[in-house]
């Protein structure tokens, strides 16, 4: 596939071991993560890409840095592909978004994408602020195959908008790696 979109998932922190949602925007990989992200390396090392990009989360960025070192090259920060917004949800349990929205009356299970934590955002609005910013990064490298290091709601977004579906969107165990044909970020709306 000439002109790919590689997404790779960032490594474990604490808060994945933990199964709670990040508190900061500042935790770093577990050391289980950083071998995560060396291993993720040597698999993408037989088809490297031109570019590498990560979202500005520390997460993000040290696995994208540990990935460059291995690599043999630069890592570029890209603004847009931090992960979902959880609002009050920062520093919960996972169970406790499902919790919430059962005591939610305006949340609609079947079309669970649309609801917002207070204070956070959906995984609607994760969809249209990633999408709209890949779109512009492959205007920008059209045929190039580039690796973005983000996020699992990121991913899920992403492979959710590819699909048209949301209940089949999972998000990636860490360091998981997706290739997508970039040429899709030029033709959808």
């Amino acid at each position: 596939m000439a002109g790919r979109i590689i997404l790779v998932r960032h490594g474990e922190t604490e808060a994945n071991r933990a199964g709670v949602f990040a508190e900061s925007d500042e935790i770093p990989l577990t050391e289980s993560g950083r071998g995560q992200a060396r291993a993720a390396a040597r698999r993408l090392a037989a088809s490297p890409p031109h570019r590498l990009y990560s979202s500005p989360l520390v997460r993000a960025r040290e696995t994208g840095e540990i990935l460059a070192l291995e690599l043999g090259m630069e890592v570029e920060i890209l603004q847009g592909i931090h992960e979902r917004d959880f609002g009050c949800l920062k520093g919960h349990p996972y169970r406790r978004m499902g919790e919430m929205m059962a005591a939610d009356p305006s949340c609609d299970f079947a079309r669970s994408w649309l609801w917002r934590p207070a204070g956070g955002e959906s995984l609607e609005d994760v969809r249209e602020r990633v999408i709209a910013v890949l779109r512009n990064l492959w205007k920008k490298h059209a045929g190039l195959d580039l690796m973005v290091v983000c996020h699992g709601a990121v991913i899920q977004a992403i492979s959710a908008h590819l699909s048209g579906d949301w209940e089949n969107a999972a998000v990636p165990a860490n360091c998981e790696s997706l290739a997508i044909d970039g040429a899709v970020f030029g033709e959808r709306v």
